[in-house]
């Protein structure tokens, strides 16, 4: 679609005010999930500035998490709806971004691990360990793989013979009266396993955000260590300072 050109003004950096006109076109639906923005040469007309001046643009808006830029091929839309807040979990916070998630449950059974056990402080190797998969329900495209493991406790350990309450570990675990109080969490990139490509239908090899995070309820004791290989396109990490 042809964008009308415009001057930028001045006073904001015009790198700056390039990413905030896209984000604008992003976040109001006028660019939806997947779509390419205007070629560099376009933009560079639209918005009269310099080759360099609209590539600094694109690493904004990049940076702001809305858009991924394929060398030799373009830049396209990552954003698909709203921030996505996992504190209410994964699959309404995931359904209230848009992303139309599709969930398959991997694995619902009790197991040992001394060496989880060891590493959480917990005096029972005896976890429930729920392993999920999402994709979108469009057109299938991978969003992410969560392995939980919980501490298996009185409260828990009927969970694999009746499921999860309301479909969600969230609820299930506030149902149990175990409310997460605080926590933390390790990002880093992993390269998808065969094993783990072959569930979310990629490439063996492609990088996902991993994340591994640790809740507790507020007298300390731990509730949940999940796993997390997250799709980019979906997922972004921000920190404020």
């Amino acid at each position: 679609m042809a964008r009308r050109a415009m001057q930028l003004t001045p006073g904001t950096g015009k790198p700056e005010q390039i990413a905030t006109v896209l984000e604008h076109e992003i976040r109001s639906g006028l660019l939806g999930f997947g779509d390419r923005l205007q070629s560099e040469s376009e933009l560079v007309q639209r918005f009269s500035v310099s080759r360099n001046t609209v590539r600094k643009g694109l690493e904004e808006l990049s940076s702001r998490g809305l858009i991924t830029t394929k060398v030799g091929i373009g830049s396209f839309v990552t954003f698909d709806g709203m921030p996505v807040d996992d504190a209410i979990g994964w699959s309404r916070a995931l359904a209230n971004a848009g992303a139309n998630a599709e969930t398959r449950t991997l694995r619902l059974e009790i197991i040992e691990d001394a060496e989880l056990a060891a590493r959480l402080g917990v005096d029972s190797s005896s976890f429930i360990a729920v392993d999920r998969a999402r994709t979108n329900a469009n057109d299938g495209h991978a969003i992410s793989i969560e392995r939980s493991r919980l501490p298996l406790s009185p409260e828990l350990e009927d969970i694999p013979l009746r499921g999860l309450r309301e479909g969600t570990l969230h609820q299930t675990l506030r149902g149990a009266g175990l409310v997460p109080d605080h926590g933390e969490e390790w990002v880093d990139i992993e390269m998808l396993s065969a094993a783990d490509a072959a569930i979310l239908d990629c490439a063996p090899g492609t990088p996902f955000l991993r994340t591994r995070r640790l809740t507790r309820a507020a007298d300390g004791r731990a509730i949940e260590f999940v796993t997390s290989l997250l799709n980019p396109a979906h997922f972004a990490l921000h920190l404020e300072f």
